[in-house]
């Protein structure tokens, strides 16, 4: 009897483990910030900021958080109908916490914390900036590479996104897709950089999800 409740027990953790690694997005490669090429001959699209925006996501052992960060400005450059370059300014003042009511005073809290020195210390670095570097077709995705500068520390960053050109608007929507946060100097609750934590570190990997519209100038 014992047995086979050992064995119960060891394939339901196999099953566990399958689906954690299954739905854990995946990291975006990251390298040293590249240099960006002066793009010629391309048609300029603004960035509409009311229909684009980053989607994030931390977790931690007792449970996660998700929200919202804003992108302020941008221009994508387009040649031939692909986008060849471009960058945009996020606004880290904007985040947003949506899994607590807004009305309660928790959200409030963690917004305010996300804010403070511990994470983005936005009274400092209060936006962020992504640079496109590169676009290329690898095993039938489209991967996205560019220079992401947070809190005065740049990183370049590769991940999967899916391009529409229509009518004159362009939409770019990336997978969800993970960094981690302490390459670009985020460092609070995590158990890479300190120690005796226990169980109330929080992930270095934090998940993103990139929306951005644009339209032709």
């Amino acid at each position: 009897m014992k047995k086979n409740i050992a064995k119960i027990l060891f394939v339901a953790a196999l099953a566990v483990t399958a689906t954690s690694c299954k739905d854990k997005a995946k990291e975006a490669a990251t390298t040293a910030a590249e240099a960006v090429e002066k793009v010629v001959n391309a048609e300029k699209y603004t960035v509409n900021t009311e229909a684009s925006n980053i989607g994030w996501a931390g977790y931690k052992p007792t449970g996660s958080h998700n929200g919202t960060i804003a992108i302020e400005n941008g221009i994508l450059d387009v040649a031939n109908g692909k986008i060849v370059g471009g960058s945009f300014i996020i606004n880290m003042d904007s985040i947003t916490v949506l899994d607590i009511p807004a009305d309660d005073k928790g959200n409030a809290k963690l917004v305010g914390h996300l804010k403070n020195a511990d994470f983005f210390d936005v009274e400092k670095h209060p936006n962020a900036a992504f640079t496109i570097t590169g676009l290329e077709e690898v095993d039938g995705k489209t991967m996205l590479s560019g220079n992401l500068l947070l809190k005065e520390t740049k990183n370049n960053v590769t991940f999967p996104v899916t391009v529409t050109n229509e009518n004159g608007s362009i939409t770019l929507t990336s997978e969800t897709f993970t960094i981690d946060r302490t390459k670009w100097n985020v460092q609070y609750g995590s158990k890479s950089i300190f120690d005796n934590l226990g169980d109330k570190f929080i992930n270095d990997d934090m998940e993103l999800k990139v929306t951005v519209k644009a339209t032709k100038s």
